[in-house]
């Protein structure tokens, strides 16, 4: 039996894998590839997918919306929303004014081709905007029931706690989610106040970047090796910290357990405080029963610590 962990005060709940659906569309071309990794995770137990509605727009010939059209034309095939839960976000281009997320949760909606979104996430801030606006008009969304529970993804520690602080205030809909870059080499964005944050509220966490682009996975041990994909050229800064010393350490570990450093590197992220379970995308079947390992896979206490001492 697979565990799981309640996202804040939603009741809905999810295993220690959230599974990444930025490549499809793009790093997965195919239609029938996107269809077997989504089948795939969902036979494993595996419960949530994360798409945003700008994924993918940076591909050519690409506008943005791929990924939810891949992942609502699957569902459509799978025969419903049953059993999943589907988050996505609104924002990145058009921020969080109301008629912006109106019109944003409809769009989604109708790609998604379900008729209420289970995460729905602002996914960056917006200073732009009022946060009385943007609370109010995710808390209509809630109340219309074309949405379960609302996140936020890529804000400071400052402005999360006003937008907390304004829901409990107001009365509104919460944040119960928090998606914040993070992992084993990029840890100064999310430890710290805005982690303490997420413990004292109880927010749930759901990073992105589990793996680092690739890093942590072991892909990348030198400058030679940037050119293996189209995200090696985030490597660089990798290599030149503590990149090397934490892929020695996630070797030693996965040796001495029986695993890969990517288990290892999604266990170390799944055991940190107020994380509910880490993102993670496969561009195919075999990369993906690969990250499966962390549904189950448990370090012991020295282990976590060397990771986090590695990691500086």
């Amino acid at each position: 039996m697979v565990a799981t962990t309640i996202l804040g005060e939603s009741g809905l709940s999810t295993p220690r894998l959230v599974l990444g659906g930025n490549v499809f569309g793009w790093t997965v071309k195919s239609r029938e590839d996107s269809f077997r990794i989504l089948d795939r995770f969902a036979e494993a137990g595996g419960v949530m997918i994360d798409t945003a509605d700008v994924y993918s727009a940076w591909a050519p010939g690409n506008r943005g919306g791929e990924s939810e059209t891949i992942i609502g034309e699957w569902l459509k095939r799978r025969g419903g929303h049953d059993g999943v839960l589907i988050a996505t976000k609104v924002g990145f281009s058009t921020g969080l004014s109301k008629r912006s997320i109106a019109e944003a949760v409809d769009a989604s909606l109708a790609r998604l081709g379900v008729e209420t979104i289970d995460l729905y996430y602002a996914h960056k801030d917006d200073p732009a905007t009022p946060q009385e606006e943007s609370a109010a008009a995710f808390d209509a969304l809630v109340k219309a029931g074309k949405v379960r529970m609302l996140g936020a993804s890529n804000f400071s520690a400052d402005r999360f706690a006003a937008a907390l602080d304004l829901s409990a205030r107001e009365g509104l809909a919460r944040y119960e989610v928090l998606q914040p870059r993070y992992n084993l080499v990029q840890r100064e964005e999310f430890e710290g106040a805005l982690q303490d944050l997420c413990v004292a509220r109880g927010v749930a966490v759901l990073p992105y970047y589990g793996l680092a682009s690739g890093f942590l996975t072991g892909k990348y041990r030198s400058k030679a090796d940037i050119g293996k994909s189209v995200r090696g050229d985030r490597m660089s800064a990798f290599l030149d910290g503590n990149g090397l010393a934490v892929l020695a350490a996630l070797d030693a570990i996965a040796a001495e357990i029986g695993a890969t450093p990517a288990q290892v590197a999604l266990a170390w992220l799944a055991a940190q405080p107020a994380i509910a379970a880490p993102i993670a995308s496969a561009t195919s079947v075999a990369q993906l029963e690969e990250l499966l390992g962390v549904l189950t896979l448990e370090l012991d206490p020295d282990q976590l610590a060397r990771l986090s001492v590695a990691a500086g």
